[in-house]
């Protein structure tokens, strides 16, 4: 039988097949260790094969075969550096939810998000949420980021997931597609969902007053199908981003506005550090190219992890 994984909670796996039944799916142990070398050997919009079997009365599936993905989202395990963590797949588009404060949502966190999207050919709209909780200065910090990532090329949408401002703009994105919802805990995904579907009726949490951070509500990705012929996928808040499997002569081809200069660089394998008549540091020089983007770069160049310290808003 072949369906579509719609949840995994790390053991079993919930499979929609064509004709609309769910089965509760497993893998077996070697097809875990020699095929895979994720965390999660499969993920929420894998395309799966599965052979039936019966115990205790419950029919129950195993899979024996992923198909080829399109597409995957990957980011580097939180507890195994080394290891590799599949967010979702077959996915036609992301939105990353984006907060100024409560919590604040760094740009070395966008940029490495975006980067990744740009890697495994995944577009990527940013959503600047909560703009009903802003006074006049952070709401001018959004327009500037907003006109910051448009002028890469990006799409920005700024919202409010609580009075509905531009709701009506992300639905009609998702009409026909599989969209990603992702962003740090407490950005407003699942209020955001529950704007679009609220029949879905996802649980929320309120922001932890004491470090502005918020709190895990969603504790593994789900797909759900929309009433609007639409699917979503939510997925856990992430804190860090970890980029991965990136050789350092093509970390810069994922930042669109350094690849649109790369040909204007007197050396092919410029990495844009101290090499002579770099396009990309001349455009730096000229405020063509934002320096939180230039940072983020160094960063992910230098094996950096996210700096949540020297990343702030009055330094852009």
């Amino acid at each position: 039988m072949v369906g579509t994984v719609y949840k995994s909670t790390g053991s079993w796996y919930s499979v929609k097949t064509m004709n609309g039944k769910f089965y509760q799916c497993r893998i077996k142990g070697r097809f875990r260790i020699d095929d895979i070398k994720s965390t999660n050997p499969i993920a929420v919009g894998d395309i799966v094969q599965f052979e039936l079997e019966t115990k205790n009365n419950e029919e129950t599936g195993v899979i024996n075969r992923i198909e080829e993905r399109k597409n995957y989202i990957v980011r580097k395990s939180v507890k195994l550096s080394k290891q590799t963590h599949i967010i979702a797949s077959n996915i036609d588009q992301v939105f990353l939810l984006i907060t100024i404060n409560n919590p604040q949502t760094f740009t070395s966190f966008i940029d490495r998000f975006l980067v990744t999207a740009e890697a495994y050919s995944i577009k990527t709209i940013l959503l600047f949420n909560k703009i009903d909780t802003y006074n006049e200065d952070e709401l001018l910090e959004v327009k500037y980021l907003a006109s910051l990532y448009r002028k890469i090329g990006y799409e920005c949408i700024e919202i409010s997931a609580v009075t509905g401002e531009n709701v009506d703009k992300v639905k009609a994105l998702m009409e026909n597609k599989v969209s990603m919802f992702s962003g740090h805990s407490g950005v407003g995904k699942s209020t955001l969902v529950n704007a679009i579907e609220p029949s879905l009726d996802l649980k929320t949490k309120e922001i932890s007053e004491q470090h502005m951070q918020g709190q895990h509500t969603t504790t593994f990705a789900e797909m759900f199908d929309l009433s609007f012929d639409a699917k979503i996928i939510d997925t856990p808040g992430i804190k860090g981003f970890g980029v991965v499997d990136m050789e350092q002569e093509e970390v810069g081809d994922y930042f669109p506005e350094f690849f649109a200069l790369k040909q204007d660089c007197k050396f092919n394998n410029c990495l844009h550090l101290k090499e002579p008549k770099c396009a990309v540091k001349e455009a730096l020089e000229n405020d063509d190219i934002s320096y939180s983007r230039y940072r983020s770069y160094l960063q992910i160049l230098e094996g950096e992890e996210e700096s949540y310290r020297t990343d702030n808003w009055d330094n852009l």
